[in-house]
C-alpha cells in the first residue's frame, strides 16, 4: 500500500525550493515569517492530560423546515479567534477555532432527529497564515477571512452542505439543517472555503459530529468514559508556539502542494497522555491532517479490533495490529486494555508515538462487549445496480510558473461547466483512474458509497494513448473499508472502482481531494443531482 511519495516526485518537490516530509529541514520562508519551525522531538512526551472537547448544548428549539408544525432543536457555535495551550512547554498558540476550543464541541445526535445550527462567524478580518491569491476562488477582490461549514459525512440539503462558494465574513451567520437520517457514525464538521480550506483546517477548524441509533445501543459497546474520540492532525510550530505554515519562494504564490509536520495533536494537545481502566475502550480516530497518512498501531503490537469505518459500523470485527486512514478517513477500533494493567501503553503511527495510555492496575467490572455480527443489513451493493458507469482521472501537471505539480479531477478546471449529473435515486459505478504518483482520498459530499476493488493498469499507454489496459488482477476492498465509506483511497497506477446510490437530496455538491493543498488548487469539482425524471447525462 503506497502510503508515501514516489522517491521522483519529493524529489522534483526539493529541488524546487520545497521541503517535504523532512521534519529539521530548513522551509523555504517567506519575509514576514521568519522564525522556522522547532523540531517537535526536543519536547517532553506525554506531560499533558488528553483533552475531550466538550458536549454541545442546544439554545432552543426551532421549527423543522421539512416537517410543518414540528420544532427541533438548535445550537448557535461561534467561529473565533483563541489562543490555546498545546504543550506544557509551549506559550499559548493563536488558533481559528469552533467555540472554545479545538477539536470544537462535539455535536451529538440521534439518526432521524434533524438539528439547526448557526455557525456564527466571530472571526478577525485579516487572515494570519499565508494566502495565496492566485488560486481560483482566493483573488485580491475576495475578503481576505472567509469561512463555509461543511459536515463531512452528512446526508444533508445542498443549501445547507457548506458549498465552497457560500461561505460567510466576520460578523455574518450560516444556517444549516442537518437531518441526520443516516446510520450511526461518527462524522465531522470542518470549514470548507473555496481556496484558503488548508488554511482554515490547520489553524483549527474543525470538530466532532456523531450520530447514535437503536441498532448500535443494542450492541452494548464500550460507552461512556470508555469511548474516546480522537481526532488527530499533524502541524508544524515555531519556537514561540505559534503555528508554522511552510510556503513557496515565491512569495506572490506561496501555496505549496502538502504540508507535514513533526507534532502530531491529539484532540489539540501535543503527546498527550490518558489514564485508563483495565477494560475495553472504543477509540473513534479520525485523521484531521492536510496531507499526512498515518498507520495506527499499538506500541506493544497488540491486536485490536477495528468495529466501524466512516459512514457505519462494519458487518463484522476485524481484528488487526496496524489500521491505515488517510485524510478524513474515520475508523472506531475497540481495545482491550485488561492484560496492560499497570503499564503504559502508546498509540503509534510508524516512527511517531502520539498518545500514552496509562493503564491502572485495577478498574470497575465491564459489561461491555465485541459482538461477532455489527451491523444489519450488511449486503454488498451488485454491479448491476448501477444504471451508468463513469471514468474519471485523477490528474497532475507540471505548472512551470510555480515550479510545482498541479492537481486537477478528469483533467477538468474547477470553473468548467459541470459534466457529473446523476440521477436522484440511482446508482452510479465511479472508476477512478490515478495517473499521478500520489494515493489520493477522494470524498464524496452528500453519499455514502461502497468500494468494489482496484486494479493496477499502465499508465503511460493511457497517457499516450488513452487506451485502458490492466497489468493484474482486479483487487477487492481490504475487510478494514468493506463497509459504508465517504472518503476513498485511489493508489497511483490504479483503477479505485466505487458503486455510489444518489440518495437523498437533488442539487448541486462537489468531490474532491481530501488532501487539503490539493482540493485547494483545482483537484476539486462540482457535480449535480438532478430529477429522476431528467435523462442521464
Amino acid at each position: 500500500m503506497p502510503l508515501r511519495f514516489r522517491s521522483s516526485r519529493r524529489d522534483f518537490l526539493r529541488n524546487a525550493g520545497y521541503a517535504v516530509a523532512g521534519f529539521q529541514a530548513k522551509w523555504p520562508i517567506a519575509a514576514e515569517q521568519q522564525q522556522p519551525a522547532i523540531n517537535a522531538s526536543v519536547l517532553a512526551p506525554f506531560v499533558d492530560p488528553l483533552l475531550l472537547p466538550p458536549l454541545a448544548q442546544p439554545s432552543g428549539r426551532r421549527p423543522n423546515p421539512q416537517k410543518p408544525g414540528e420544532t427541533v432543536p438548535y445550537y448557535r457555535i461561534g467561529l473565533r479567534e483563541q489562543r490555546l495551550k498545546v504543550h506544557r512547554d509551549l506559550p499559548p498558540t493563536r488558533m481559528w477555532c469552533f467555540g472554545g476550543g479545538f477539536p470544537g464541541p462535539t455535536i451529538e445526535t440521534r439518526s432521524g432527529q434533524a438539528i439547526i445550527v448557526d455557525w456564527e462567524n466571530q472571526l478577525p478580518a485579516w487572515h494570519f497564515l499565508p494566502i495565496d491569491h492566485s488560486l481560483d476562488g482566493a483573488g485580491p477582490g475576495v475578503p481576505e477571512v472567509r469561512a463555509v461549514v461543511h459536515l463531512h459525512g452528512g446526508r444533508t440539503p445542498p443549501d445547507s452542505d457548506g458549498y465552497p462558494e457560500q461561505w460567510t465574513t466576520p460578523g455574518q451567520t450560516q444556517t444549516c439543517f442537518y437531518p441526520s437520517a443516516q446510520h450511526a457514525a461518527l462524522l465531522f464538521y470542518h470549514d470548507h472555503s473555496m481556496g484558503i480550506n488548508r488554511l482554515n483546517i490547520y489553524a483549527g477548524m474543525q470538530g466532532f459530529f456523531i450520530v447514535r441509533d437503536p441498532g448500535e445501543d443494542d450492541l452494548h459497546l464500550p460507552s461512556g468514559a470508555y469511548e474516546i474520540p480522537l481526532m488527530i492532525c499533524d502541524r508544524l510550530f515555531s519556537g514561540d508556539g505559534q503555528l508554522f505554515y511552510p510556503v513557496s519562494p515565491d512569495p506572490a504564490r506561496p501555496w505549496v502542494p502538502e504540508v507535514y509536520g513533526d507534532a502530531i495533536l491529539v484532540n489539540g494537545k501535543l503527546l498527550p497522555y490518558h489514564n485508563v481502566e483495565p477494560r475495553k475502550y472504543r477509540l473513534r480516530l479520525m485523521n484531521g491532517s492536510n496531507g499526512r497518512f498515518y498507520r495506527f498501531q499499538l506500541s506493544n503490537r497488540a491486536p485490536f479490533h477495528v468495529i466501524a469505518n466512516d459512514q457505519a459500523l462494519l458487518a463484522a470485527p476485524v481484528e488487526t495490529y496496524r489500521l491505515p486512514l488517510m485524510p478524513a478517513e474515520r475508523a472506531d477500533i475497540v481495545v482491550d486494555f485488561a492484560p496492560f494493567a499497570g503499564t503504559n501503553i502508546e498509540l503509534a503511527s510508524d516512527a511517531f508515538h502520539i498518545l500514552q495510555f496509562r493503564v491502572a492496575k485495577q478498574g470497575a467490572p465491564q459489561s461491555s462487549q465485541v459482538p461477532a455480527v455489527l451491523f444489519k443489513p450488511s449486503t454488498r451493493l451488485r454491479e448491476s445496480d448501477a444504471v451508468r458507469t463513469r471514468r474519471l482521472t485523477l490528474d497532475e501537471r507540471l505548472d512551470y510558473v510555480r515550479q510545482s505539480m498541479g492537481m486537477l479531477l478528469n483533467n477538468t478546471p474547477w470553473s468548467d461547466p459541470v459534466t457529473e449529473k446523476p440521477l436522484l435515486n440511482t446508482t452510479e459505478i465511479w472508476e477512478l483512474v490515478n495517473l499521478t504518483e500520489d494515493s489520493h482520498p477522494i470524498h464524496l459530499h452528500l453519499v455514502r458509497f461502497q468500494i468494489l476493488d482496484r486494479r493496477p493498469f499502465d499508465v503511460f499507454e493511457y497517457m499516450t494513448k488513452r487506451v485502458l489496459r490492466f497489468t493484474g488482477p482486479a483487487q477487492p476492498p481490504e475487510p478494514l473499508e468493506s463497509g459504508w465509506k465517504d472518503t476513498a483511497r485511489a493508489d497511483s497506477g490504479m483503477v479505485t472502482r466505487i458503486i455510489v446510490p444518489f440518495e437523498g437530496y437533488m442539487g448541486r455538491y462537489v468531490w474532491h481531494c481530501h488532501i487539503l493543498e490539493h482540493e485547494d488548487n483545482m483537484m476539486m469539482r462540482p457535480y449535480e443531482v438532478l430529477p429522476p425524471e431528467k435523462q442521464l447525462v
